[in-house]
């Protein structure tokens, strides 16, 4: 009878190895295989055999030892997959390997002691001169499926060793050691291997939609510059050509910038399909190739961490300003369509910190130098002095101005929603905190990590915060000197609300002040 190429609960002949229906005593592809009561199978005459030789009624396998000779029983699904292996075998390619020339007949055995196959004319100069060495069915590739200590067909797997070996090797160098067999260890190995392909995967469609990204940013900010300009011509005539330069020039640098992260990217989308496609490779070889080279296949990829890789894209607001100034009162229309406006920002009493003092309009807060007895609220913070913004922000661009005077010991920017508020806080971008700080005796810094220190001359007595949450951006400009400061690019995956931190107790003066109006920025 011929088996079908699937049977339910079994896997087709195609999809198995032929180790996996090779008997442990004989290595060769079962005859007539039984299963004993552990489950392991062997040919019949191969098990009767050992155990004729043997004072126990052991499983060569696993060790499991019986009181009286256990009953065996044919098992007729592996005997019919033998049968058809054995018909495979005998259409398989398998060349003598004595032969020379391009016309090498097939081999009709292979001989476990040389790792050698023989034509029908070479094996019998060979059985007359080793009449000892064992044959087999010819197969390919016998060195390395054999095991080189003891010229066993390599049919098991150490755990501790990760290594394939041989029944012999588990009486020697790996008696203590758990062994399994190598179609088992295999299919665990296969299941992992699925894991890294899944993973190598989703490294390409997460570097092919940053190249996406990089490429649809700058053609918007293209986009945003040609029509910021051709307002500025109807306008503005004299300044047309140094404005133009201007923008192509930075443009140029976008553009110089997003090709380079692009060629960046698209060399490690190859990089990474070509580990694709030798983990396919690799999924379809034998057991034995599959797990020696399976620990250097199945390691992490070494590539970059483009997450946070974004080329800049805010609009050259300071550079338009600049070239606008002279006709401030003509283009004010213009400058409103390029930034929001000022947006009416209070603070949130339910939030702020039992040292800081707010003002009855909720648009000051100082250090007032004393604790006070406030309700605990959950969402106050109860040691760091920090207040948020009752006001908060998912979608839109935002602007708001803060006045903080000649004050030297403050934070101020956006924060998330779900930012802690009990207990020690470090106020970093990695803990939803974007701002900007002046630290007495430090100076200037931003909360990247770590922090970055900013040389800024002269010091800022109104600062400008402009956040754009679709575009993930939060600036910060000196409003008086008309001067960006600094930009941070982040994902804005949720709510977020102003915030102010002030360190330590100062004169009243030195009240922080949100400006409901606009100031000369």
């Amino acid at each position: 009878m011929t088996l079908p190429l699937r049977r339910a609960g079994m896997s087709s002949p195609g999809n198995l190895s032929e180790e996996q229906v090779h008997c442990s005593i004989c290595l060769d592809v079962f005859t007539d295989p039984v299963s004993i009561p552990c489950g392991h199978n062997f040919c019949q005459a191969c098990i009767l055999g050992y155990w004729k030789s043997s004072p126990l009624y052991q499983c060569p396998m696993c060790k499991k030892s019986f009181y009286k000779r256990p009953d065996t029983s044919v098992n007729t699904v592996l005997r019919e997959i033998a049968e058809q292996f054995k018909e495979m075998r005998l259409k398989s390619e398998v060349l003598c390997d004595v032969c020379l020339g391009g016309g090498r007949p097939k081999a009709v055995k292979s001989c476990l002691v040389c790792l050698t196959s023989f034509c029908e004319e070479h094996l019998k100069s060979h059985a007359s001169r080793f009449t000892k060495h064992k044959l087999m069915e010819p197969v390919a590739n016998m060195e390395d499926r054999m095991c080189p200590k003891h010229q066993r067909l390599l049919e098991l797997f150490c755990k501790k060793d990760q290594t394939c070996v041989c029944v012999l090797c588990t009486e020697t160098d790996h008696r203590a050691h758990y062994t399994v067999p190598v179609e088992r260890e295999w299919t665990e190995k296969r299941a992992q291997l699925k894991k890294v392909q899944v993973d190598v995967q989703q490294l390409i469609q997460d570097r092919v939609r940053k190249v996406e990204e990089i490429k649809r940013s700058v053609e918007l900010k293209t986009e945003d510059s040609i029509q910021v300009f051709c307002e500025l011509v109807r306008s503005i005539q004299k300044t047309q050509a140094d404005v133009v330069a201007a923008i192509e020039e930075k443009q140029r640098r976008i553009e110089s910038q997003a090709h380079d992260l692009v060629a960046e990217l698209e060399r490690e989308i190859d990089e990474l399909r070509r580990r694709g496609v030798d983990l396919e490779n690799m999924d379809r070889t034998d057991h034995i190739h599959f797990l020696k080279n399976f620990p250097a296949m199945s390691a992490a990829p070494s590539i970059h961490d483009w997450t946070h890789t974004n080329v800049p894209t805010d609009v050259s607001v300071g550079l338009i300003r600049t070239a606008v100034s002279k006709l401030e009162s003509t283009l004010k229309q213009m400058v409103d369509s390029v930034l929001p406006s000022v947006e009416d920002v209070t603070l949130d009493p339910d939030t702020a910190n039992p040292w800081l003092q707010l003002s009855q309009d909720r648009r000051q807060v100082r250090h007032l130098g004393a604790w006070q007895d406030l309700p605990d609220h959950p969402d106050r913070f109860d040691t760091v002095v920090i207040v948020l913004g009752r006001e908060g922000f998912t979608s839109g661009r935002h602007y708001w101005e803060v006045q903080v005077g000649e004050k030297d010991d403050w934070y101020l920017g956006v924060a998330k929603s779900s930012v802690k508020r009990k207990g020690r806080i470090s106020v970093s971008s990695a803990n939803g905190y974007w701002a900007l700080a002046m630290k007495k005796g430090q100076g200037y810094r931003v909360s990247t990590v770590p922090p970055l220190s900013l040389a800024l001359n002269p010091k800022p007595k109104t600062v400008g915060v402009y956040v754009d949450c679709e575009e993930g951006q939060i600036s910060f400009y000196d409003v008086r000197a008309r001067t960006h400061l600094y930009t941070f690019t982040d994902r804005l995956s949720e709510k977020i609300l102003p915030f102010f931190y002030l360190y330590c107790c100062d004169k009243a003066s030195d009240t922080i002040v949100i400006s409901n109006f606009p100031g000369s920025f």
